[in-house]
């Protein structure tokens, strides 16, 4: 049987693509991603490894501007009308992200218009479309005329247009806590599903009841509770044992413990090597790993810390959690040292955000680990790379609904 085909916009390091890729059901026809580094964590994988992707010949096998994509390949892209059963992904969301400095007129704001010109010049069956919670609320500055991208996306999909000869979508939104889905993390996002109206008579409201009253049946096959806690996600990843970490010895690292989850054991499928990829331990000064095992002494778990506590410790962060290992995991930012580990005095490894956010094991993750200062404008660490992806075991549910759908849009 053909797969159904999905391009992937603003794909970052393949959390989407690796969902659809674990559904069996779809094949992408290509992906766009900016960012060097990102790019080259998904073609690593998904492209390279796994031959996930088609990919035309007309278009570079590379990392892109999607803006350059539709000044250099309209024509192209026109080609694909009626051949694109859906377009997957959202815009960055630091312009519109609760967690950092929120800027009405942020330039990565304006890629939303480059997105809507992306979707009526392709005219895919389905859109599916993701962003921060924080897309829904309208800015600071004016909460009353302030602007709320959800609806500008949700009004300019609905529409036709005329200069693309391009038909509306019947559109549906709302705001989904990823945890109710099997994912051992609490992170709300809006999702945004589109049916184009000639070829569907559905709601796309539809589509995320199918996910929901599926949702309890998927898990069970794959033998995880719908509610994973940090340490059914982790917890075979934290051996006392270090030794030194591959290629570098100025860090340590740890081997794979006996699993003791079948969260573990889905997501170490398919893995040879006995010691994790990107299981780098940070190495914290004595003071630090002290402050952190005063916080894991007395703290309270996935909560900030109190300010006394924090004046106490002369920790200057906005935002310091100690994790627990019975609940999920807060929202993960794209800032690893917001979290110190629920058992020892560090912060999470790049392997560990990535089974917190559900990535398999497998998936191995290319560029540097962190950055800071003005580079984080411009580069994409593993850690951002992961903090910025949407769950794969989320995407996999949303491409397994959406087989029940598509085949009314042949």
């Amino acid at each position: 049987m053909s797969k159904h085909k999905y391009i992937d916009l603003f794909a970052g390091c393949g959390g989407l693509s690796l969902g659809l890729f674990n559904s069996k059901i779809w094949e992408g026809i290509f992906a766009v991603e900016k960012n060097e580094d990102a790019f080259k964590t998904l073609s690593h994988n998904l492209i390279e490894n796994r031959n996930h992707f088609e990919w035309p010949k007309w278009l570079p096998k590379r990392n892109h501007d999607i803006n350059q994509i539709l000044k250099d390949y309209r024509s192209q892209l026109l080609s694909l009308r009626n051949k694109v059963d859906l377009v997957a992904g959202g815009p960055p969301c630091q312009g519109f992200s609760t967690a950092g400095q929120r800027h009405e007129n942020d330039d990565r704001n304006k890629l939303i218009k480059s997105y809507i010109r992306f979707i009526r010049i392709v005219q895919p069956k389905i859109i599916f479309f993701e962003n921060v919670k924080g897309f829904t609320q309208r800015f600071e500055k004016n909460r009353l005329k302030g602007k709320r991208y959800s609806e500008y996306v949700m009004k300019q999909l609905k529409m036709n247009n005329s200069y693309y000869n391009s038909i509306g979508y019947k559109v549906f939104g709302k705001l989904v806590d990823f945890s109710e889905y099997g994912i051992p993390q609490k992170r709300t996002r809006f999702i945004l599903i589109g049916f184009r109206k000639d070829l569907f008579n559905e709601n796309p409201e539809e589509l995320f009841n199918l996910i929901d009253f599926n949702c309890l049946s998927f898990t069970k096959s794959k033998g995880i509770s719908l509610n994973t806690n940090l340490s059914e996600a982790i917890s075979d990843l934290s051996n006392d044992r270090k030794i030194n970490y591959p290629n570098n010895e100025s860090f340590k690292t740890t081997k794979y413990k006996k699993p003791n989850s079948n969260y573990q054991k889905l997501l170490r499928q398919n893995v040879s090597s006995a010691i994790p990829d990107s299981h780098r331990l940070a190495n914290h000064k004595g003071d630090t790993q002290k402050k952190f095992n005063q916080i894991l002494t007395t703290a309270e778990r996935n909560k900030p810390l109190r300010q006394e506590l924090k004046l106490k410790l002369n920790i200057k962060k906005r935002t310091t959690i100690p994790t627990d290992c019975n609940q999920q995991a807060p929202s993960l930012t794209t800032l690893p040292d917001d979290y110190v580990h629920y058992r020892e005095p560090r912060i999470f490894t790049v392997r560990e955000y990535a089974r917190i956010q559900s990535f398999n094991d497998w998936y191995e993750f290319k560029g540097k680990y962190t950055t800071g200062g003005k580079r984080r404008k411009v580069e994409v660490p593993r850690y951002s790379q992961i903090g910025n992806a949407i769950p794969p075991l989320f995407a996999e549910q949303v491409g397994l609904a959406l087989e029940k759908f598509i085949s009314y849009g042949q």
